[in-house]
């Protein structure tokens, strides 16, 4: 069954809290939303009043899994990043956002 779904390309969606040096001049929101954009996946990103980064990912799974990896291991040239917790992953079936965009 997995197989089959994605071999259809199956829709993902995740929500996602960086923590680490993540903020400010070169921070990570902008890079996040670069990076998005070229993977083609969809969704939002924003600077949090705690110093981390959070957001949301939606798109195909493969797409939304390198994102998920860029995250927690890249980010901008920067950016120190310590963990990055996942959450509410699932299976969707039609994007939510028609675009990435930064939220303030």
């Amino acid at each position: 069954m997995a197989a089959l779904a994605k071999a259809s390309g199956a829709l993902k969606s995740v929500d996602y809290e960086v923590f680490g040096r993540v903020q400010g001049e070169g921070g990570l929101r902008g890079y996040t939303e670069q990076e998005a954009r070229k993977l083609g996946v969809v969704g939002w990103v924003k600077n949090t009043s705690q110093g981390t980064v959070t957001g949301q990912v939606q798109g195909p799974e493969e797409k939304v899994n390198e994102m998920k990896s860029w995250l927690s291991k890249v980010g901008s040239p920067s950016s120190r990043i310590d963990k990055t917790n996942f959450s509410n992953e699932k299976e969707i079936s039609k994007l939510d956002f028609s675009d990435f965009n930064t939220r303030y």
